[in-house]
């Protein structure tokens, strides 16, 4: 009995391990394919932030949450839609969830959802360079007045 029980905590141990690795190389192939650390929340409680990686890919901003198992991104949000709602430095309620973060962005895209995501300085010279770089003819990104 003793044995059996040592078999079932060592093969759940190994398909932990398992789980584990691959969330880690999944990570390291999307910071090595351009990605980018920040934070996500579409519900809007202060622990409802999410870790994850965001990489740009043509004229979609496609978000990975650090912890999800999915092959494709969990958000994708389309540059040509999108319009930024507000900016604003991160709450000190939100200090523990979004460490890294210098700003936050709130976002609504053409579902007429909200987002908000939060990322370091660099980051965000980065992505609204995107937002920016739209073709000519293409829309681009609205600012809210």
């Amino acid at each position: 009995m003793a044995g059996t029980v040592a078999i079932v905590i060592g093969i759940v141990l190994l398909l932990a391990c398992l789980l584990l690795g691959w969330l880690a190389v999944r990570r390291v192939r999307l910071m090595r394919g351009g990605g980018v650390d920040l934070c996500l929340r579409r519900r809007f409680a202060v622990t409802d932030w999410h870790f994850g990686v965001g990489r740009y890919q043509g004229d979609e901003f496609a978000w990975y949450r650090l912890t999800s198992f999915r092959l494709g991104p969990t958000v994708a949000i389309d540059r040509t839609e999108l319009e930024i709602l507000d900016r604003r430095d991160p709450l000190p309620s939100e200090s523990f969830a979004i460490p890294l973060a210098a700003s936050v962005l709130r976002c609504r895209g053409d579902d007429g959802k909200d987002v908000e995501l939060a990322m370091s300085g660099d980051v965000l010279t980065g992505f609204l360079a995107w937002l920016e770089a739209a073709p000519p003819g293409r829309g681009g990104y609205r600012q809210a007045s």
